[in-house]
């Protein structure tokens, strides 16, 4: 079992920044692709971006694309999604999960753990 804590949300201006960070424990994730996925009210959960657990490839949804970086740390056993350049239309629940198996899909079922997310909302 692997535990997935998200930070660093908040409320932030239409232009600003933040830094989500995802910390696991319960085991080492240095081996799992790791992914960001967000879900406003009413819609979907829909994916943001992964990362290979040695991080040499990764992957961004086209609506986040150029603004939004991933990263990680096998060391701290944590994720981060820099997330620049906010819009309004990124207000959501973020969340992070392990993917067990593949190299990053788009699709949430692909993703076995994930964490409690965490709230970004952006303003005009």
């Amino acid at each position: 079992q692997v535990q997935l804590v998200e930070s660093g949300g908040g409320l932030v201006q239409a232009g600003g920044s933040l830094r989500l960070s995802c910390a696991a424990s319960g085991r080492t994730i240095s081996r799992n692709t790791m992914g960001w996925f967000r879900q406003a009210p009413g819609k979907e959960r829909a994916f943001i971006a992964s990362i290979t657990w040695d991080s040499r490839s990764t992957n961004y949804a086209d609506s986040v694309k150029g603004r939004f970086t991933i990263a990680r740390d096998n060391a701290k056993n944590t994720v981060y999604l820099e997330m620049n350049s906010l819009k309004p239309e990124d207000t959501a629940y973020y969340y992070c999960a392990v993917e067990l198996w593949g190299m990053g899909s788009v699709r949430p079922t692909e993703y076995t753990f994930w964490g409690q997310g965490t709230q970004v909302t952006v303003s005009t």
